[in-house]
């Protein structure tokens, strides 16, 4: 993936048409892995690492802006990345999300 960025930090992350409903995309932006989840009509970025164990959430389940960890079953809120249950205390970060075209571009310069 390029990692050309705007003035913004924005880089394309991938396209519109990869991300299907609820199903989250891992993507490498720079050292950073983010995932990339369509839902509820709207397209969020977050840290794709969990806080409380070093597992990837975009191999969890999508349900009610929230994602989940498949390891020990925390969520996190996909619009502030704070977690709405233990084992998890700690929030990770969310990213702004902007769509142009078909191209979906994330900053991990700034959080949300």
């Amino acid at each position: 993936m390029a990692t050309a960025q705007d003035a913004q930090g924005f880089v394309v992350a991938c396209s519109l048409s990869e991300l299907e409903d609820d199903t989250p995309k891992r993507v490498e932006i720079g050292s950073t892995p983010v995932s990339v989840v369509r839902t509820e009509g709207e397209v969020f970025a977050i840290n794709d690492i969990c806080s409380h164990a070093n597992v990837s959430l975009s191999e969890g389940e999508v349900e009610d802006c929230q994602i989940e960890c498949w390891l020990h079953g925390s969520s996190f809120d996909l619009r502030t990345g704070k977690p709405s249950g233990l084992p998890a205390t700690r929030p990770v970060p969310v990213y702004p999300v902007k769509i142009i075209g078909d191209d979906v571009l994330v900053s991990v310069t700034q959080e949300s």
